[in-house]
């Protein structure tokens, strides 16, 4: 707040800065959204960088240099030859969804668990409900493997990016996927 002339007037904050890069696979189109930190957004979808900036009340400037690891590391993954990301995360969320992506990310390449294995696995056998909106919460799936959360008997549900998209990065973990 500012207060100069005897008039309270509130300071608009800075909006924060992240570094916005784009990739493509298979048809589909990705943006990846860094700040100083490390990886904040994984965007599934074709969104123009300022539909994302006012989702996100930021400033994206386009800069594939300061992605270029987590670039590399994407297009390694889709393209088969990398099993695990290395990345520094940025990852903003209730200490619930932290622990709910902490378990997601323990999900080794090529499997899947159910959504009630990660609520025992966080100690919250009760809470499928809020482990699924935390998963699909997860700000940066693929790098956390979201897509490998599937429901009762191992039937796809919900996945940010769509079930088409689930299904092809599963196919591409199982090696089945012609590249």
């Amino acid at each position: 707040m500012y207060v100069g002339d005897g008039m309270a007037r509130r300071v608009k904050p800075s909006p924060e800065k992240f570094y916005g890069s784009t990739i493509g696979w298979g048809g589909w189109t990705f943006r990846v959204l860094s700040s100083l930190q490390g990886v904040r957004y994984l965007d599934l979808h074709p969104t123009p960088f300022p539909v994302l900036e006012e989702k996100l009340h930021a400033k994206i400037v386009p800069d594939d240099l300061a992605n270029e690891v987590v670039l590399d590391q994407l297009h390694a993954y889709l393209d088969g030859r990398r099993k695990a990301f290395a990345v520094p995360l940025d990852l903003r969320g209730t200490p619930f969804q932290q622990s709910v992506w902490e378990a997601v990310s323990e999900i080794p390449y090529g499997k899947t668990v159910a959504y009630a294995d990660i609520a025992l696995r966080i100690g919250r056998a009760n809470a499928l409900r809020a482990v699924g909106q935390a998963v699909g919460a997860n700000p940066v799936p693929i790098i956390v493997p979201c897509h490998r959360v599937v429901g009762k008997g191992g039937q796809l549900t919900g996945f940010g990016g769509g079930l088409p998209l689930k299904e092809r990065l599963l196919a591409l973990e199982r090696g089945s996927l012609n590249l």
